[in-house]
């Protein structure tokens, strides 16, 4: 296992986290996801720590707490250290039919801290992550909230989960001009399959050197190895009965006839190799992996002992390539010539008689 800084902090923490959405009692929509029992739980925390991992990652709705109370548990049933782990969690989301149990306003936000403490069992949050654009609660507020929870110890790190580029641009400049603790990472969807994250918030990310944490990196397991052009519904996988995330079926099929390939090679799955792309990339700071058995955790585990040729990311980024999106065209185009004359028109005109 490698490890890697939280965004721009001195904390070291794995590259591979494990996301903990599938500790669950099954009940509602994480009868979809997973229903991982304490038992289960415990065998893969263990699993985890034993490969290396440190980084644990859940939310306060996740099976509407039930995700955190299970791995707090695992943590005191396997006897692991507080200090041993980075524990990470969220909020935002609904908790409760009243008409501030949900959102990032001050009042939410003292609320679930609180719960979330309760429930992990533990006195501090190393990562607390806004898990979601509260278009109501203005960002001052929900920045100076979360700066009082890290002044009080309850709370180390901050980051952000779905924001849009200007929005984590708006926060950081907000933090710097009023001395607040500023957002460190960004939890995003990205994947071989999804690379949208590319176009705005990469560059921000790079800029203000933030952490990239990947959840869903097989799009929702259709990068698993169970999905192909002529099998798009396998039975028994979880996307076939909850269609889940948003993803260029096109594309993607185009894509996984690429890894497929790749993975024969390397006598792996499919899904090795999706994460080891997703590794490959610099802005990542560390990909979340969930799972439902041991055996899918000690697959994706496997995907760091795996090292891609040139040829191959050359081939996965190219069937995988975005098409084209204004600005970025127009700004390649303006670019090119910027440290030396190019014909920037070159090939693009045509003439008639």
């Amino acid at each position: 296992m490698k490890y890697r800084t939280l965004g721009n902090t001195g904390l070291l923490v794995s590259q591979l986290c494990l996301g903990t959405m599938t500790f669950s009692d099954g009940t509602g929509v994480y009868e979809h996801i997973g229903d991982v029992d304490q038992a289960g739980a415990d065998a893969l925390v263990k699993a985890g720590i034993d490969a290396g991992i440190n980084f644990f990652d859940t939310a306060d709705v996740y099976s509407a707490g039930a995700s955190e109370q299970t791995l707090g548990q695992s943590f005191r049933n396997l006897g692991i250290p507080r200090n041993e782990v980075v524990l990470a969690t969220k909020v935002y989301s609904r908790m409760g039919p009243g008409r501030n149990d949900v959102g990032a306003s001050r009042g939410h936000i003292m609320d679930a801290v609180e719960a979330s403490l309760r429930r992990l069992q533990t006195d501090h949050i190393d990562l607390y992550q806004i898990h979601a654009a509260d278009m109501v609660t203005p960002v001052e507020e929900t920045l100076r909230a979360l700066d009082d929870l890290v002044r009080q110890g309850k709370v180390r790190y901050l980051g952000v989960s779905n924001w849009q580029a200007w929005r984590i641009a708006t926060a950081l400049g907000i933090s710097a001009r009023l001395n607040l603790e500023r957002f460190n990472t960004l939890q995003a969807y990205y994947s071989i399959a999804g690379r949208d994250l590319e176009r705005e918030l990469k560059p921000l990310l790079d800029a203000e050197k933030m952490g990239l944490l990947v959840w869903s990196p097989l799009a929702g397991g259709l990068l698993s190895g169970k999905f192909s052009r002529d099998n798009q519904s396998p039975e028994g996988a979880r996307r076939s009965s909850f269609d889940f995330l948003v993803v260029d079926k096109d594309r993607a099929w185009n894509v996984i006839d690429v890894l497929k390939p790749i993975a024969e090679a390397h006598g792996c799955s499919p899904a090795r190799i999706a994460l080891a792309w997703l590794l490959s990339k610099p802005v990542v700071t560390s990909v979340i992996v969930g799972a439902k058995r041991l055996s899918q955790l000690e697959d994706n585990i496997a995907a760091v002992d795996i090292v891609l040729g040139d040829d191959e990311i050359a081939r996965l980024d190219a069937v995988s390539e975005l098409p084209p999106e204004y600005p970025g065209w127009m700004l390649a185009t303006q670019g090119a010539d910027r440290l030396g004359p190019v014909d920037l028109w070159a090939g693009r005109t045509t003439r008639t008689s």
